[in-house]
């Protein structure tokens, strides 16, 4: 088997979710400028120029949000709008295909749970390896017997 992290562990695109972040920072601080020099505008309208850009703040904070979070008893996805917990029994298989873009996680239930904490995207070789190294644990600890040491 393929060396595993240490647990705890997350997953997620470090470079998307920086761009994302320093984007709707700039977007909300242009916008909200732009309110405050507009001489024309009443308080309302300069508020709902405020109002627009913490809108679009909190949409790219949301696609900011994803991650894939690894411990001892299972795995956490959080996605764009949910966020799901999942014993390591419940992963059959951690797929990330060519053109795939993100992991999908095939589950017990015959179910599959996209995974858009490991994405392709900005970093593929990252991707690529964070899905190994999922793999690697889902493979590990759904095979393995649950042991006293988790108290």
């Amino acid at each position: 088997m393929s060396d595993t992290p240490t647990l705890p562990v997350t997953f997620r695109p470090g470079h998307t979710r920086a761009i994302l972040l320093t984007a709707g920072a700039v977007i909300f601080l242009t916008v909200s400028t732009i309110g405050l020099l507009l001489e024309q505008l009443g308080p309302g309208e300069r508020a709902s120029f405020a109002v627009t850009g913490a809108l679009i703040f909190w949409v790219l904070a949301l696609l900011a949000r994803v991650k894939v979070v690894a411990d001892e008893s299972g795995v956490t996805v959080v996605n764009i709008a949910s966020k799901r917990r999942l014993d390591w029994a419940e992963i059959l298989q951690v797929n990330l295909r060519p053109g795939d873009p993100w992991v999908f996680l095939n589950l017990s239930d015959g179910t599959s749970l996209p995974a858009l904490g490991i994405q392709p995207g900005l970093a593929k070789q990252r991707a690529i390896a964070d899905a190994q190294a999922l793999r690697a644990l889902a493979e590990a600890r759904s095979t393995a017997h649950p042991t006293e040491d988790q108290g």
